[in-house]
């Protein structure tokens, strides 16, 4: 089970390292944890996405 979780952590850090590209490491924090909380808030309201986007569309209808 170690090996296997070492070399899932080794294969994340290296598609982290791929995806980096030209941040240097010190940048990364800040390009990566608003995608990471971005992500997270679309998993949470997931289940109001259709709702949202209705009441969107009404809005923009109004707006009009």
């Amino acid at each position: 089970m170690t090996t296997n979780f070492s070399q899932t952590a080794a294969y994340i850090w290296s598609l982290a390292d791929l995806l980096r590209g030209d941040f240097k490491q010190s940048q990364y924090g800040r390009v990566i944890l608003p995608f990471t909380i971005l992500r997270r808030l679309e998993c949470v309201l997931e289940k109001n996405k259709p709702a949202v986007r209705d009441r969107a569309a009404k809005s923009l209808i109004n707006f009009e």
